[in-house]
């Protein structure tokens, strides 16, 4: 009995060498790779250590973004609702998705979610790794599910290759497909823009129009649009205009149950919002200027609108002069290294 367990002992100190030599030679096979992480940003989402961006692993992760086969009819992947020319965003009020079908919401940008805790309008996920299978499943958007999927390219001699690079060999998972997407997100960094190198690298200055415009946002914005990412990534109804569909839209609501979150919606990041309109949750607003008229013109009252708002006669009052401002100063969070046009 006793060298039975002498022999078990050994064995499994054997699987562990071997476990772990195999894994030390992924790592130096497939390295982690640098983040440019920005010095006046926040710290990274403790998370991002489940799915570290990798040499091989955001490789797979940007050929799985570009994937049609993702989507039930081949017709669509990430990239087709969330293109680099937009700040991963599009051009459209509501996502198209197969079969010509309208999403619920606007499509958001990608960027910066290294550094985000909450993901969505809604804030219904938490782990990036999680976020595809929304749009994987939703029938109004790829109509599809991770089995199927799997089934198209398990024999795919190009991801069998692409696994084994990223995993050390070539199972293609649910999980591996979330966690590359989930790398190749991570490493969507927007951190160059004209507003940077005026407080970070002090390299650019204002003009007198964005100085009034970044003069006027830190008194009438930078409650909600804080800090470097331009979010405080709260949930908020500031009085936007009701969407069509109010049985199905409930924003905050839908996650929580609770109906004092009823159209309240994550703060969006402000970064380069010169290139993902239209605006709002479901795309109510052509321009930033259309949406700062509303809020000089009073926002809709709502039972649970923002103190902010609310204290203030649901306006925030603004001038012609101010809004191209603001405007002005907006336009400076544009990163055109970060779409491409760079």
């Amino acid at each position: 009995m006793k060298n039975i367990l002498i022999i078990a002992l050994l064995l499994s100190l054997l699987y562990s060498c071997n476990k772990n030599n195999t894994e030390e030679a992924l790592q130096i096979a497939n390295p982690r790779l640098p983040l440019a992480i920005p010095t006046n940003f926040p710290p990274l989402n403790p998370l991002i250590e489940t799915a570290y961006p990798t040499q091989y692993g955001v490789a797979l992760g940007d050929k799985l973004f570009h994937e049609v086969r993702l989507s039930r009819d081949n017709s669509i992947s990430c990239a087709t609702c969330h293109i680099r020319g937009q700040a991963y965003a599009d051009k459209n009020a509501r996502a198209i998705g197969v079969a010509g079908r309208i999403g619920l919401r606007n499509t958001p940008a990608i960027q910066n979610m290294a550094f985000l805790t909450q993901y969505m309008w809604d804030g219904a996920v938490v782990d990036l790794k999680e976020q595809p299978v929304t749009p994987i499943v939703t029938h109004e958007e790829m109509d599809s599910s991770l089995l199927e999927t799997i089934e198209k390219l398990k024999e795919d001699e190009s991801y069998k290759q692409a696994f084994t690079k990223a995993y050390g060999d070539n199972r293609i998972t649910s999980d591996r497909i979330l966690g590359s997407i989930a790398q190749f997100m991570y490493t969507l960094i927007s951190a160059n823009s004209k507003y940077d190198h005026v407080t970070r690298d002090h390299t650019a200055t204002f003009t007198p129009l964005e100085q009034q415009g970044y003069t006027l946002f830190e008194a009438k914005c930078a409650s909600c649009h804080k800090g470097t990412l331009f979010t405080d990534e709260s949930f908020r109804n500031i009085g936007f205009p009701e969407h069509p569909d109010t049985v199905e839209e409930a924003g905050r609501g839908r996650v929580t149950g609770s109906e004092d979150d009823l159209y309240r919606f994550r703060v969006p990041s402000l970064r380069n919002v010169e290139y993902t309109a239209p605006y709002g949750s479901f795309g109510q607003f052509a321009t930033l200027k259309e949406v700062l008229d509303y809020f000089n013109s009073g926002v809709k009252d709502y039972p649970n609108l923002d103190p902010i708002l609310k204290n203030n006669g649901r306006r925030i009052a603004l001038t012609e002069e101010e809004k191209e401002a603001l405007i002005a100063f907006m336009h400076t969070l544009s990163d055109p290294k970060f779409i491409g046009r760079n």
